[in-house]
């Protein structure tokens, strides 16, 4: 039987949620804001994470917002405290290397949802009314 998940997709799942304890409560920077740490991906060899992050704000936010760069700068800046703080509660023996990324899936998600609202409506998917002239026990 193969395993459900591999080593790498362990670490990578329980660093997820370090970081993201890590990230509220050590990090005292202003600039960082609301983070959400939405993914973490771990190389095969331990030497790299991958850290998928998102703001939570009203607007629209792209990686080229200022807001989004201030953000990963303080986050890249403070990447060897957050390693170290990492390693430490994971008790690993090599800890990888953070670099963090603003994941832009959220903006994408919203995006699609405002199309699929204007495409649909706000209108139920089967009104009322069809579902009585579908249904078979209605007419006997």
């Amino acid at each position: 039987m193969p395993k459900e998940f591999s080593r790498i997709d362990r670490i990578g799942d329980q660093m997820q949620r370090e970081l993201a304890q890590l990230i509220q409560r050590e990090v005292k920077d202003p600039r960082v804001g609301m983070v959400t740490v939405n993914a973490v991906k771990v190389s095969r060899d331990l030497g790299y994470a991958d850290v998928y992050v998102s703001l939570l704000t009203t607007e629209e936010l792209t990686e080229s917002s200022p807001q989004v760069q201030d953000s990963l700068s303080v986050l890249n800046k403070a990447a060897g405290f957050l390693k170290g703080q990492v390693g430490r509660a994971m008790k690993l023996r090599v800890t990888p290397q953070l670099r963090f990324h603003f994941d832009a899936l959220l903006n994408h998600s919203r995006h699609m949802d405002n199309l699929i609202r204007e495409a649909v409506g706000d209108k139920p998917a089967v009104s009322g009314e069809d579902s009585d002239q579908n249904d078979p026990e209605k007419d006997v």
